[in-house]
């Protein structure tokens, strides 16, 4: 357990209020639903790009890339190289132009415009399902730091659960989407300066430094990433790590409404694709960095004269452990925990102006909701996230598990039917909600009756909603062909911008 000193509550509480004042500068410029959840469509698009990372780049990410690579390897890295590599350039070529295209704010508007209003509606139920889970296992995640650098006792943990929650409440409250994503860059400028700072420090206590660091991680194959053994119950393996992209981050990526809603915000496909460049060289250049952090950890705890790693209750809460008792006291231990915040608030501030953007043009007719409406309703979210973030312990040991669970069981079962909807032309309502119940079904089965890691669920959701509801399609009606103008691939003729 460490004591915060003066340093650290200066540059943690500095930070807090500098967030909260971003919530209420925006306010005043919120006058319709069309500002507050697409800011106009007219916001910078380096911005965006740099939101994009910090949203993705949650509280989650903070405590595990650190934990990867100490306690394991890089396979995991390469999970996260596949998102300049591989789903940077799906984005770029099939998803984002028909999002631009269709002029959508909710990207489930897509779901009805190729299916039907059904379709759409069971969409935002998955999302909201998978938004629900996830969020609270990054606020989850927080508490767990908090619990290695100041000692939190279980009282004190569900206090600050909710204090942080709502924290983050307040200010997508009031400030709307363009308070989301300025403050996602300030966010994002926290956290890779924190790290940078901990990594030099940490350097320093690795005897040999920099080459020390190299020689253990090479003795001990920490740097392993291109294992290609073909063993679906082992993680460490190259086809895990696609696993991990193709059915967890490109989900995210695609059918999420965190993320489309960022790439609705600007004003041209050209700007919605310079967000996506800059997404990808952030995400790889702070990953690479956080992977660097915990090699220099394995080093550390494992050179001549140390005893191993120490005792912790959760390997995540690694990284805080050695910020707050090895480093020196000198104001780290707040920046720390203000990197921390600024982790877990860039995931909750988006995710719940996005749940709401959901429910408002999704359920509500979007236009006629007034703005007030929408804050109520970011409100409400908010409570639900710090609820499943009280629940989130019962669902895995480490916060990664609980999130590929989630992620692979509703965001796969996404992605699978919007794929049967922009690759399948012959696909129609009725055989995407057979492909639906196909994936639920295949889980299940998988989920209760074997032993295959939760790393493949995606694959099984995913794989199966597009398999069956390809083949169960040909049992009803092809669509008609203005229908799928402009909406699946093969191309079938243009489609002019729609409105919605």
């Amino acid at each position: 357990m460490s004591t915060l000193i003066a340093a650290d509550w200066v540059i943690f509480v500095g930070y807090l209020v500098l967030v909260f004042g971003l919530g209420v500068a925006f306010a005043r410029s919120q006058h319709t639903n069309e500002d507050y959840f697409v800011g106009g469509r007219r916001m910078n698009w380096s911005a965006v790009g740099i939101s994009l990372f910090a949203t993705a780049f949650s509280s989650l990410s903070f405590v595990m890339l650190p934990r990867e690579g100490a306690y394991e390897d890089y396979h995991l890295l390469v999970t996260i190289l596949m998102i300049p590599l591989l789903i940077t350039p799906l984005l770029w070529w099939l998803f984002v132009p028909v999002y631009l295209r269709l002029g959508i704010t909710s990207v489930y508007e897509y779901l009805e415009i190729r299916f039907n209003r059904p379709m759409r509606l069971l969409g935002t139920i998955l999302f909201a399902c998978y938004a629900v889970g996830w969020m609270g296992s990054m606020l989850y995640a927080v508490g767990l730091i908090l619990q290695a650098v100041i000692g939190l006792t279980p009282a004190q943990l569900t206090w600050t659960l909710i204090g942080v929650g709502m924290l983050a409440v307040v200010y997508t409250t009031l400030g709307g989407v363009r308070a989301v994503i300025w403050t996602d860059v300030l966010q994002a400028a926290t956290l890779g300066g924190g790290m940078i700072a901990v990594l030099i420090l940490a350097l320093g206590q690795v005897h040999g430094g920099w080459d020390a660091v190299v020689r253990m991680g090479i003795e001990h194959g920490k740097f392993d990433m291109l294992d290609f053994k073909l063993d679906l119950t082992k993680r460490d393996t190259v086809y895990a790590a696609c696993a991990f992209a193709l059915f967890m981050y490109l989900p995210g990526y695609t059918t999420s409404q965190v993320t489309v809603q960022r790439y609705v915000c600007v004003s041209s496909l050209r700007q919605a694709r310079g967000a996506l460049l800059i997404n990808g060289v952030v995400v790889t250049l702070v990953s690479v960095l956080f992977f660097f952090v915990g090699s220099t950890l394995f080093a550390y705890y494992n050179q001549p004269g140390m005893s191993g790693f120490p005792d912790l209750p959760k390997q995540d809460q690694l990284l805080p452990h050695f910020v707050s008792t090895v480093l020196p006291n000198t104001g780290l231990t707040g920046l720390l925990l203000a990197g921390l915040f600024a982790a877990a608030m860039s995931t909750m501030d988006s995710g719940i102006n996005s749940m709401t953007a959901v429910v408002v043009y999704d359920w509500l007719g979007g236009r006629h909701v007034g703005v007030g409406v929408s804050r109520v309703l970011c409100g409400l979210f908010g409570v639900a996230i710090i609820a499943a973030a009280l629940l989130a312990p019962y669902l895995g040991e480490h916060v990664i598990t609980i999130i590929t669970k989630v992620a692979g069981t509703f965001l796969g079962l996404l992605l699978g039917v919007f794929l049967l909807g922009m690759l399948v032309p012959r696909a129609n309502a009725a055989g995407a909600f057979i492909g639906l119940a196909a994936g639920a079904i295949s889980l299940s089965i998988v989920w209760i009756w074997t032993s295959i890691p939760h790393w493949w669920y995606g694959a099984f959701t995913c794989i199966g909603t597009f398999l069956v509801g390809t083949a169960a399609s040909r049992l009803f009606p092809a669509p008609s062909p203005d229908r799928l103008r402009g909406l699946a691939f093969p191309k079938r003729g243009s489609v002019s911008e729609r409105t919605r």
